[in-house]
């Protein structure tokens, strides 16, 4: 008996995504994903010097590194990528399903939703991002997003490895999910009457998603619909524009100080980089 179209289709989309490899790049990058033991790691390539700064870490995933001449870097880079001497072929990671993840339970959780966010350099900043306010996931939809790159990972600096990233079928449809969980959703719109700091109160002991859209376009109607509020960041003068990753870092602040005033010192200088490497932002 023949086998269905749709039942093809979804033997060959598993298949590709059992085949489906990420190199990542740079040394935080490469470095918390050879600490992470979520990660399946495939193809490590350093070189000398990389190889002595990231000593600690290859030790402690056991892999044996391909010592590669700077000149000659073999792995199969964009040529644009600055990738500080050390570049690691991975498996896409696995968080498990939605549900189990997002599943409130104490606290106030966050999460962040993407609609058509495609640019890995806003994404890897708004995981990093994520990560620091203790949003529990970011979630956006698999055909209009950024997926797991080396360039989105070392915009995240290491976040990627800590952040669950989740990419879905549908957008609207996974909130209705997790509005049965008990999740509210605020969705940013700069034409919104509602300034964020005025209804983030009311939500600070709530499960809540921020929904953001891409710059320009910026919700789908639907998205929008599927929101519980729109709200608007309140600018202090006339030029009131921020890109997305900069939204949601305010954003996030804004409810995570809600919830608990003194869980964010606005005043705190971030945490150093290890000594041994430089930041990425700096290259």
């Amino acid at each position: 008996m023949k086998k269905p179209t749709w039942v093809i289709d979804k033997e060959r989309a598993r298949r590709a995504a059992a085949a489906e490899t990420v190199w990542l790049f740079g040394l935080h990058a490469v470095r918390d994903a050879l600490m992470n033991p979520r990660r399946e790691r495939l193809r490590l390539v350093l070189t000398r010097n990389a190889a002595d700064k990231l000593a600690e870490a290859v030790a402690a995933s056991g892999m044996e590194p391909e010592i590669a001449d700077p000149r000659k870097f073999p792995a199969p880079l964009d040529p644009g990528s600055v990738h500080q001497g050390a570049a690691l072929e991975v498996k896409p990671l696995d968080w498990g399903p939605l549900e189990d993840l997002c599943e409130p339970g104490m606290g106030a959780p966050r999460l962040v939703l993407l609609d058509r966010v495609t640019d890995p350099h806003n994404v890897g900043a708004i995981l990093r991002s994520a990560e620091v306010f203790g949003a529990r996931a970011v979630i956006a939809p698999h055909r209009h997003s950024a997926p797991e790159t080396g360039a989105l990972a070392k915009t995240a600096s290491g976040a990627l490895e800590r952040q669950p990233y989740l990419r879905v079928k549908n957008l609207a449809d996974t909130m209705e999910r997790l509005k049965k969980l008990g999740y509210t959703f605020y969705g940013l719109d700069g034409e919104a009457d509602t300034p964020l700091g005025q209804v983030a109160a009311p939500v600070a002991d709530l499960p809540l998603g921020l929904v953001l859209g891409a710059e320009g376009p910026g919700l789908r109607e639907r998205t929008k619909e599927t929101c519980d509020r729109l709200v608007r960041i309140e600018f202090a003068a006339g030029f009131g524009s921020l890109n997305v990753s900069n939204a949601a870092a305010v954003a996030l602040y804004a409810t995570r100080a809600a919830s608990d005033p003194g869980a964010v010192d606005p005043g705190a200088a971030p945490a150093p980089a290890p000594a041994d490497l430089p930041q990425d932002d700096a290259e």
